[in-house]
């Protein structure tokens, strides 16, 4: 099995807490973790920055319990988008953004849903579980993105918080599980403070409850973690993908007659 991941720690202003966050994550088992920077354009005008280098706001990174390596860092880049024209950043070339290990998009609408399961060249797309969904979830986009390797994100942290994000996420959690077949799902915290963070086989066991088998819950928490953060490898370094298919022989090229001389040497 892959290391263990969780793929949204949220990126505050305060190194201390990032800090504490990190060193309750490496205690709890996490071998990778990702810094997540939040753009919302409905709030107000944001431009995309450059990502911190992990380098700069953590001199020395925590050893993951039970081993001797230290915790991988990663920056991740989590765009909500609640019109169409919102979009166009990510079909966009842009030099920031590709700085980013992992791209994900928050869409509001099931337009925008479709839109960046079909089209969007992102890594995850994030699953609203603070509230109840406006929309069901469609089998062809999700199965789309399922097989260009885009994964589906859940937040387990909300419904540590409320009760009534607690039942809006299982709902709407086991509404995605009858469409996608517990495929491509991550199952991440969203943690502001170390208390809510769970280790990895406790959000395993919480996977159990949004539909997922056993061994789908496990892989949320750790070969499809390591999946998105290669697909991020893949979409910062290829921009294309060339193969060679071999052409097959025609008949006739295949039963050319022989030399005069050769049927000679072969008659005789």
């Amino acid at each position: 099995m892959a290391g263990f991941a969780d793929l949204n720690l949220p990126q505050g202003p305060d190194k201390k807490s990032l800090q504490s966050l990190l060193e309750a994550a490496a205690h709890l088992g996490y071998s990778a973790v990702a810094l997540n920077h939040v753009i919302d354009f409905k709030e107000k005008k944001q431009e995309i920055v450059k990502p911190v280098s992990p380098l700069e706001l953590f001199p020395s990174l925590p050893i993951v319990q039970g081993t001797s390596k230290r915790i991988k860092v990663l920056t991740r880049l989590t765009l909500v988008v609640s019109d169409p024209s919102h979009c166009n950043l990510l079909r966009s070339t842009s030099a920031n953004i590709r700085l980013y290990d992992i791209i994900a998009v928050f869409p509001k609408t099931e337009k925008l849903f479709h839109i960046a399961c079909t089209t969007l060249d992102v890594d995850l797309v994030c699953i609203n579980v603070t509230e109840k969904l406006p929309f069901y979830f469609r089998r062809p986009p999700v199965n789309m993105a399922v097989d260009r390797g885009i994964c589906f994100e859940l937040l387990y942290a909300p419904a540590i918080k409320d009760s009534t994000m607690r039942r809006y996420t299982i709902s709407n959690a086991i509404s995605l599980m009858q469409i996608c077949k517990g495929k491509n799902i991550v199952i991440s915290s969203a943690a502001e403070r170390p208390l809510e963070l769970r280790g990895p086989y406790d959000v395993a066991n919480l996977g159990l409850l949004f539909g997922l088998s056993e061994s789908e819950a496990k892989a949320a928490v750790s070969t499809n973690c390591r999946a998105t953060i290669l697909h991020g490898e893949t979409r910062k370094s290829a921009c294309g993908v060339v193969y060679t298919v071999k052409k097959p022989r025609k008949v006739e090229e295949e039963e050319t007659p022989l030399p005069a001389c050769k049927k000679v040497k072969t008659q005789a």
